[in-house]
């Protein structure tokens, strides 16, 4: 990505989530209450000081954005009420609307389903992946 890119990405990435990355002091708690932490190649804290440094095509290729859980428990800790989960909710989303609308059909849903997945994943799934 050209930097101009980059500056425009972050723009609607930071307008997206509403939070201001620099109200992060990097203490790690909001990583390390994270329940999802082991599955993440990038922790919370990460995700908002590579929004702030501009290191956005890293996140934009992450698989990390699809592991968060959006339970908000990074908020619960964090001293100064930075919204981890709002800033990777907002790179997730800006990740699909590039991919473009509707890529997510009812019809292709049975095929993705398994015995352990939660009735809420799928809800949740329509609402995040089909704007």
């Amino acid at each position: 990505m050209l930097k101009s890119e980059i500056e425009e990405a972050k723009a609607q990435i930071l307008s997206i989530s509403g939070v201001n990355p620099k109200s992060c002091m990097i203490c790690g708690k909001c990583s390390g209450t994270c329940p999802n932490y082991e599955e993440m190649e990038y922790h919370p804290h990460q995700f908002v000081q590579m929004v702030e440094n501009g290191e956005i095509e890293k996140l934009l290729q992450s698989k990390s954005i699809y592991k968060c859980l959006s339970c908000f428990a990074c908020l619960e800790r964090c001293p100064r009420q930075v919204e981890p989960a709002k800033l990777i909710e907002a790179v997730r989303m800006y990740v699909e609307r590039q991919r473009g609308p509707f890529h997510l059909n009812p019809e292709d849903v049975p095929a993705a389903l398994d015995d352990d997945m939660p009735q809420q994943a799928i809800v949740s799934a329509f609402r995040k992946y089909k704007k």
